[in-house]
């Protein structure tokens, strides 16, 4: 399995919900109602996503 770079659009997705969530936790943001942890979570994992699917 080749890694890729992921596209400028899906890093910033999960740059802006990672660091909502981060804000989210220390009390910044509390218009979100899923957890912090989980929104720091699929973040990430939509940053995985990206690096893994070639074009994406």
């Amino acid at each position: 399995m080749k890694l890729t770079a992921p596209t400028n659009l899906v890093f910033l997705i999960s740059l802006i919900i990672a660091v909502l969530g981060i804000l989210s936790g220390i009390g910044a943001v509390s218009l979100i109602s899923i957890s912090a942890f989980w929104m720091v979570t699929i973040g990430y994992a939509i940053l995985a996503v990206g690096c893994l699917l070639r074009g994406l």
